[in-house]
């Protein structure tokens, strides 16, 4: 046994004892460490007066009173699945099945997650050879199960536009909105290392992941052995083969409503900025976003239909000012990190030649480029009376207008606005929307 099986073995044994974030059970493993917190929510040795007094500690500043009270009852809670306790198993289970065990104490453990504090998970069990990206590579694309064709083809198109630019797109792998979300980046992700996925299926095999930025990360609220919901196990047995499977609940384990809601804050966690794409007025995607929120990283939603029950989450967001209005990939970066420079070809086509002339420009440029004509040149005199200014000021606004390619001074001292060469309609490079 190496010196760090341990400390393996007692988190998978933690994970199986106590459910995700039990806030007695994250404060015994901060206060006593995992090993000997394993031994005593298990009921093999005793939480002495020290450690409960920090334990009680730890509790009120989290607002939880009585705990004196409250930590005989977790015991309580704990000791009846010790009899059905076997971390090696466990551990043999997710090698045999191609995954591993990511603990605190190992160097691939994400440092996005510390961020949760005492509500951190015991451990990660993993499905793939993938390692989680830093947290500035990643971001989370939510939604509802009962998704619209609107919002499969939005997720399509965002999903495929962000890993394009080589991020990769966190989801929950439920259906719907999620599901697209892995399918899309399944199929843009695994391109080039192998046959190109048909992303009208949802049985993908694509080949394994090269050199190519890890496309997307599927967290389950159950085991990893177990892919729920089955109408997606292909899906999800591809998202494993090219990309990343995790979840804070041992093999075996049944999703269940507690574990879907705390399994959101891990989404939300390993984002920088996560997006809801549909939601109704009380979705599971809007627990993700406000666990965002409260992380600090960013929010998105993306607008819908006044009249669609599957918009009305996403505008309860953005009517509160829970998160901002996204509608592109490029505004979905900018919401990950406002300061980052635009990425080449990372202007939505619909944006593309709408600037003005007015752009920019000061009040009295403003009334002067409106007093040129565009067809006959006139001279600065005519000007002064047209756009109400003095002598002077027409000079010096015609001399910035001329340097910003806006007028045009004839041979004979006259003047006209300059022609803007005509531009030629942009055409709309839709990203796959991978449905």
């Amino acid at each position: 046994m190496t010196a760090f099986e341990p400390v393996l073995l007692a988190r998978a044994a933690l994970s199986r004892l106590i459910e995700p974030s039990d806030a007695v059970g994250q404060a015994l493993v901060a206060a006593a460490g995992p090993e000997p917190a394993a031994l005593i929510a298990s009921g093999r040795r005793q939480a002495g007066t020290a450690l409960r007094a920090e334990i009680s500690e730890l509790l009120e500043e989290r607002g939880v009173r009585g705990t004196g009270r409250v930590f005989d009852e977790a015991l309580e809670r704990w000791r009846p699945r010790a009899a059905d306790l076997a971390p090696q198993r466990d551990l043999e289970t997710v090698h045999r099945f191609g995954g591993s065990l990511l603990v605190p104490e190992d160097g691939d453990w994400p440092a996005a997650l510390l961020d949760l504090g005492q509500a951190m998970p015991f451990c990660l069990w993993t499905r793939g050879s993938a390692t989680i990206p830093g947290l500035a590579q990643c971001l989370a694309v939510v939604g509802s199960r009962d998704a619209t064709s609107y919002g499969l083809a939005i997720t399509g198109d965002l999903t495929a536009g962000l890993v394009q630019r080589g991020r990769t797109v966190i989801s929950g792998g439920a259906y719907g909105i999620d599901a697209q979300a892995h399918r899309s980046a399944l199929a843009v992700g695994t391109r080039g290392s192998g046959p190109e996925p048909d992303p009208s299926r949802s049985g993908i095999r694509p080949a394994a992941a090269g050199s190519a930025p890890l496309p997307t990360i599927a967290v389950l609220a159950g085991g990893v052995d177990r892919f729920y919901p089955a109408g997606n196990e292909d899906l999800l047995r591809a998202v494993a083969d090219a990309g990343l499977i995790l979840s804070e609940v041992p093999p075996g384990s049944a999703p269940t409503r507690w574990r879907f809601l705390q399994r959101n804050r891990l989404i939300a966690a390993l984002a920088a900025a996560t997006v809801v794409v549909e939601a109704r007025w009380r979705s599971g995607a809007l627990n993700t976003a406000h666990h965002a929120a409260e992380l600090g990283r960013g929010v998105g939603a993306v607008p819908g239909s006044v009249y669609s029950a599957n918009s009305a989450g996403c505008h309860r967001l953005l009517r509160d000012g829970s998160a901002v209005c996204v509608t592109d990939p490029t505004e979905v970066l900018e919401l990950a990190d406002p300061f980052a420079p635009v990425p080449a070809g990372g202007i939505n086509p619909n944006h593309a030649g709408s600037s003005a002339d007015h752009d920019g420009l000061r009040v009295e440029d403003i009334l002067l480029l409106d007093s040129l004509p565009l067809r006959k040149a006139v001279p600065p005199q005519k000007l002064t009376a047209v756009a109400g200014l003095g002598a002077g000021a027409v000079r010096a606004g015609l001399a910035r207008l001329e340097l910003a390619g806006l007028a045009r001074r004839t041979s004979e001292g006259l003047w006209q606005r300059a022609a803007r060469p005509q531009q030629k309609p942009q055409p709309i490079n839709r990203e796959p929307d991978g449905d």
